[in-house]
């Protein structure tokens, strides 16, 4: 089968090396022939339709997210580029593919798209004068091998998909300019486009889901952190707030079952004797659901960590593709930006992958 363990994945992190950036094109600041040059790669060019005339302070969050998000995908993809024209082991050969040239070439494209969704990004931010505009980081990927870089890719896609839908309800609800909605809504069309192939390429159905699982900010956000090694400025400034990783320890499958989950919540200052499951939830986001509550189980301390149970109800709600779970003080809520209030640990991300009949 090809498909890769999260769980393994998370736990390679701790050994992956810094990875910058190049700035061979210019990238972030390219100069007018750069620009030129990232826009031809990428099949199109940057919007020139007039800035909007005002942004609420949600919608500059927004943007410092999407900025700082679209700057890992760049870097995720740039290290995939390296790899595999360096011919690093495990990198040499793509699925379905009888060589890398091809791959290469879609790939290049998609860097160069990213590039322009994170210089778009950046002239939003600059025109509104925001107090913080992100600049690259360094990164870390748990990847080791094209297989795996691939199922990295289906899953942070598939995170973003959720977070863009949820920046356009935020834009919405603030009133904000109908331009960018309509630009943020043309990078929601290319990032599906992209997750499409990558889960072609790993024999699983190219549309995950009739409606795709939303997302909020704060659980984009607080993924993002586990890729970070360093940033050249506070990522705390950036007004979203972040929690404690929750790692989902069980390997999901299309069924009914019992999923075990860890969580540190000490940096939330919370001490593991004083965990009690009461009144203690795994809140699950999964397509266009309002958001689904389990009691969690079989609470277990280890120093700082504490490990629960929580049932997985696949069955009952066709809970294929990605599904995105948090530890909740909370159940019954009535919609996922509610659940950001009541939360412990978040983001446990949770991949159910049915595989293409052969």
């Amino acid at each position: 089968m090809i498909c890769r363990d999260l769980i393994n994945a998370a736990a390679l992190l701790g050994l992956a090396t810094a990875y910058a950036i190049p700035s061979t094109d210019g990238f972030p600041n390219p100069d007018n022939q750069q620009l030129m040059q990232i826009q031809t790669t990428a099949g199109g060019s940057l919007s020139n339709s007039k800035p909007p005339i005002e942004l609420s302070e949600d919608g500059v969050a927004n943007f410092q997210l999407i900025a700082f998000n679209e700057q890992f995908e760049v870097a995720f993809f740039s290290s995939l580029i390296d790899n595999i024209t360096n011919n690093v082991e495990g990198y040499q050969s793509a699925p379905g593919m009888s060589d890398t040239a091809e791959i290469l070439e879609i790939l290049q494209t998609v860097k160069a798209q990213e590039e322009l969704h994170v210089i778009s990004a950046l002239e939003v931010l600059n025109h509104f004068n925001a107090t913080l505009i992100p600049a690259p980081c360094e990164y870390k990927f748990p990847s080791v091998d094209l297989e795996s870089a691939l199922s990295l890719a289906v899953t942070f896609s598939s995170v973003v998909l959720g977070t863009l839908a949820s920046a356009e309800k935020s834009f919405a609800d603030n009133g904000d300019a109908s331009g960018i909605i309509r630009q943020v809504a043309s990078i929601i069309g290319q990032e599906g486009e992209q997750n499409g192939f990558y889960r072609f390429m790993l024999k699983r159905s190219p549309s995950e889901k009739p409606f795709l699982t939303t997302n909020t900010g704060p659980f984009a956000f607080s993924a993002l952190q586990q890729f970070i090694v360093s940033c050249p400025f506070d990522i705390s400034a950036i007004p979203i707030p972040t929690f404690p990783v929750l790692e989902v320890m069980t390997t999901p499958e299309a069924k009914d079952m019992t999923l075990k989950f860890s969580a540190d919540l000490s940096s939330a200052g919370i001490k593991v004797g004083s965990i009690s499951e009461e009144n203690l939830f795994i809140t699950y986001l999964t397509g266009q659901q309002l958001p689904i509550s389990v009691p969690i189980s079989n609470v277990q301390g280890f120093g700082d960590t504490i490990t629960f149970d929580a049932e997985f109800p696949y069955t009952e709600n066709v809970m294929d593709g990605l599904s995105i779970a948090a530890l909740t003080k909370a159940s019954n809520f009535a919609d996922a930006d509610d659940i950001a209030a009541e939360t412990l640990a978040a983001p446990g991300l949770i991949q159910v992958n049915k595989m293409l009949a052969k």
